[in-house]
């Protein structure tokens, strides 16, 4: 039998993009919309797409898919993918991205941009932030990895066992340490990654944003310490 798959979107103000992200998610996998207090209509969108919407008004990334977790524990998948909402995920990926966790050779499946993203899909401070925080990684663990990007995958109940708390963008590294404390089998697979199809990053297409989630990234390290 087939795993049950989710898709877990976290999305502030995509309105432009979401309605050709959603249409793109092949047919079985169940999309949740994350919605992290959108003005501009994006939860409608999602509704109207036919997508489950869960609403987080707080804002912070990690908020909203801690949110889309709580969310399925009534109607639980047995995987879960987090799946970016700008356009930037190419969903031809996907079963790449799902095949360790199917063959049982993975617990943290992690989508590696570096080597197939499109010219200017990865900006240098989202490039300089990936090396940053594999170099804090590797300093704190000892584990390297190549790519700290945002499509990922795992299973449902252990992922939500790791009781992530992280409401922000150190989401992604509280899940690492706590994965490696856990035991969990991290792999990296090649994804390919596209220039998202409107609007800008809001975490490096400014340098304002870059710096930000830089500082909310390195202070997860020292918060989660204790997970490595």
């Amino acid at each position: 039998m087939a795993p049950r798959v989710a898709a877990l979107l976290p999305v502030l103000d995509e309105a432009d993009t979401l309605p050709g992200v959603l249409a793109e998610i092949p047919a079985g996998v169940r999309r949740v919309v994350c919605d992290n207090g959108s003005t501009d209509g994006s939860a409608a969108i999602a509704q109207a797409a036919g997508a489950e919407v869960v609403s987080w008004p707080r804002r912070g990334y990690g908020g909203a898919v801690a949110a889309g977790l709580r969310h399925l524990a009534t109607d639980p998948p047995d995987l879960v993918v987090i799946w970016d909402a700008d356009g930037s995920v190419d969903p031809a990926d996907l079963a790449a991205l799902l095949a360790p966790l199917s063959a049982g050779t993975a617990d943290l499946v992690l989508g590696d941009r570096t080597a197939r993203a499109a010219p200017g899909a990865l900006s240098p401070q989202h490039r300089w932030g990936n090396r940053w925080a594999a170099a804090l990684l590797r300093l704190r663990t000892g584990a390297r990895t190549r790519d700290f990007g945002p499509f990922r995958a795992a299973r449902y109940a252990p992922l939500l066992a790791l009781g992530l708390v992280d409401p922000d963008y150190g989401w992604n590294v509280e899940m690492h340490l706590k994965a490696l404390r856990a035991g969990w089998r991290i792999v990296e697979v090649p994804v390919h990654w596209r220039v998202r199809s409107a609007g800008a990053s809001k975490v490096g297409g400014t340098v304002r944003g870059t710096f930000r989630a830089g500082r909310k990234i390195t202070s997860a390290f020292w918060r989660y310490r204790a997970a490595g």
